[in-house]
């Protein structure tokens, strides 16, 4: 559960990243470093929550739903 938790974090956090960013590129007209720098920030957030993701996977901390499997079944 704290796994989900932190995912839903990471992606709060890219969200409020692509934000600043939006922020900083209205304020400064482009002209700052403002907007690399948030952009920088949500690239490796990304890696972040992938490299969890992946390892929560693999260790299965983390199981993939049935819902595909689920809906196979249902349709036939």
């Amino acid at each position: 559960m704290a796994v989900k938790i932190l995912i839903l974090i990471l992606l709060l956090a890219m969200v409020v990243s692509l934000g600043l960013a939006m922020v900083s590129m209205m304020r400064d007209k482009g002209r700052g470093t403002g907007t690399v720098k948030a952009l920088t920030y949500r690239v490796g957030i990304w890696a972040v929550l992938f490299l969890l993701i992946v390892a929560g996977l693999y260790t299965g901390v983390i199981t993939p739903g049935n819902s595909l499997h689920r809906a196979a079944v249902q349709s036939d």
